[in-house]
């Protein structure tokens, strides 16, 4: 609960790590994704698991949720990207392409695109409507872990196991500008309601705060004392969440760039982090 900053409830059932938690954008359900292969989906009213979906042949490491609430995206270690029906609660379509396990995926703001990124050190952009791969984006030279559309869907940001975050022009498919600065790999990124900013955690402790117009380095937010594992902007753009696996989720002020409260309660890292479309709840898996 951000308004009171304390733990609001503990959703319990994944046998193992939670490796990726997503929020609709009706702030209704809250998707997880973990060790134990499954998606779970829970009822944010009820504080009640809603639905079990079953599939993955291995751990699932991401997911989201489209603009418009239809679908659930998953990625896991079995090399396989799965988009889920929410009303009838069943598989829709299997993208296939990725050579190794898929690590990162989103949604474009119009709900045209999925991107994913892999194992396989591809990132690839998969067409919703034909159901097919329109483009693999080449370049990466290891793991890609963490992806995001800008707002206005002209960017695409990724990250991985390497120290720079690679920024993608989706209109002509190629690579716009190469963030660097990172000592360590990049794990987490993510625009800022506005556009204005991109934000990236690395295994160096860090947070980094980039200026998108400019594609330069705004700020660098110092405090966790392990690697920065997940990151997210809350819907007014007035704070940015981080995780790491120093087991603890801080809170920034983005105009004092101050920390502004920190939240412990989890025993192990901090795997994954998202607001709730009100902003009034922050949720987080490790």
């Amino acid at each position: 609960d951000l308004a009171g900053r304390s733990e609001a409830h503990r959703f319990e059932g994944h046998a193992g790590e939670v490796w990726a938690c997503a929020l609709s954008a009706d702030g209704r359900w809250l998707a997880t994704g973990g060790r134990d292969g499954t998606v779970r989906l829970w009822d944010l009213a009820g504080r009640s698991e809603a639905h079990r979906f079953e599939g993955h042949a291995g751990e699932v490491l991401a997911c989201g949720f489209s603009p418009d609430g239809r679908w659930l995206a998953t990625g896991a270690r079995d090399g396989t990207v799965r988009l889920w029906d929410l009303a009838r609660r069943s598989e829709a379509h299997r993208f296939e392409g990725h050579a190794r396990g898929v690590r990162a995926c989103g949604f474009s703001p119009d709900g045209r695109w999925l991107a994913t990124g892999g194992n396989d050190g591809t990132a690839r952009l998969w067409d919703l409507a034909g159901g097919s791969e329109a483009h693999c984006f080449e370049g990466h030279t290891a793991w890609v872990g963490t992806c995001g559309f800008s707002p206005d869907g002209r960017w695409l940001a990724m990250g991985g196991f390497v120290e720079t975050v690679r920024l993608w022009d989706v209109a002509v498919r190629v690579e716009a500008h190469r963030f660097e600065g990172h000592t360590g790999w990049v794990r987490a990124c993510g625009f800022s309601p506005d556009g204005r900013w991109l934000a990236t955690g690395g295994f160096d402790g860090t947070v980094r705060l980039w200026d998108v117009a400019r594609w330069t380095e705004a700020h660098r937010f110092q405090g966790h004392t392990g690697r920065v594992l997940a990151c997210g902007f809350s819907p007014d753009g007035r704070w940015l969440a981080t995780g790491g696996d120093d087991r603890t989720v801080r809170l920034w002020d983005l105009a004092g760039r101050t920390e502004a409260h920190r939240f412990e309660g989890h025993v192990r890292g901090v795997l994954a982090c998202g607001f709730s479309p009100d902003g009034r709840w922050l949720a987080t898996g490790g």
